[in-house]
């Protein structure tokens, strides 16, 4: 059985090491706490591209929401100050870790094409379940030394039909 919290890529595979712990540790521990300075440096601003699947397996209902970085970054924050009022039954870190999955990353030089799943959800204090089974592709760069994210696809259907 994976530990959710163990990344599974060694130290001496500095890309997809860099890259897990950019993606779901720093991602993860940023958006619980609504902090976007903990994630900032993590992303190429200049070209950055995120396109919105809505859930949708039709590319055609596929959006162009995120045209710019700050465009991102402002529902990027949204959704984590959004996300800090609600109350759950759970931890929503172990949740949220036990829930992703990020085991395929495609390097290429100084470009990688990453697959980030989430499947599962959170119990919330009312009773509900707060689903999260959702795909993101992600772009990025070996920029100025570190790898960064230059972009993505996200919100897809997990799995694909």
């Amino acid at each position: 059985m994976r530990d959710p919290f163990k990344n599974p890529f060694p130290e001496t595979d500095f890309a997809r090491h860099s890259i897990w712990e950019m993606l779901v540790t720093r991602d993860i521990d940023a958006f619980l706490a609504a902090d976007w300075d903990k994630v900032a440096d993590d992303f190429v601003e200049d070209g950055f591209l995120g396109i919105n699947a809505n859930r949708e397996t039709n590319p055609d209902n596929w959006r162009l929401s995120f045209p710019s970085l700050v465009a991102y970054r402002d529902e990027w924050l949204r959704q984590a100050q959004d996300f800090q009022k609600e109350k759950f039954a759970e931890d929503p870190r172990t949740a949220i870790f036990t829930t992703t999955t990020l085991e395929e990353i495609e390097v290429e030089g100084e470009t990688a094409l990453v697959r980030k799943k989430f499947d599962g959800g959170l119990r919330k204090a009312d009773g509900s379940f707060d689903t999260m089974k959702w795909q993101t592709l992600y772009y990025c760069r070996l920029h100025k030394g570190r790898w960064k994210i230059s972009g993505f696809t996200g919100y897809m259907p997990n799995p694909m039909p």
